[in-house]
């Protein structure tokens, strides 16, 4: 299988390898192997669903299509997020920091100015 799927089935369970969970999906296990990979199945429902998932793809190249569309529907999403992100964040301007500072400084001297003249 692909590189991609390899790739989203890695994060099912560190416990169960990827070439085995493929091999069971491929019907390449020895039984005696099936079975153990099964009774981790029954302990995990995650990766249940996602073998019972993936088990009802008949062709295995719409299985990679979907992948793909998947993962491009994802970054879209991340990258809507992330432009968002950076709208609502405070733009680094410099003349921003120029009117804060000068205005801190008019207030000191105005501060100054009536404290001198009022004694």
């Amino acid at each position: 299988m692909s590189d991609e799927l390899k790739d989203i089935l890695s994060n099912l369970n560190k416990d169960i390898e990827q070439d085995k969970l493929l091999d069971y999906l491929n019907k390449k296990l020895s039984a005696s192997e099936a079975h153990e990979l099964e009774k981790q199945m029954a302990e995990d429902e995650f990766v249940n669903d996602a073998v019972e998932g993936l088990e009802e793809f008949k062709n295995k190249k719409d299985l990679s299509l979907y992948v793909q569309q998947l993962n491009n529907d994802l970054k879209k999403q991340l990258d809507k997020k992330k432009k968002r992100k950076e709208k609502r964040r405070i733009k680094e301007e410099p003349w921003l920091y120029f009117s804060i500072v000068l205005l801190l400084v008019l207030i000191v001297i105005c501060f100054v100015l009536v404290k001198k003249y009022l004694n």
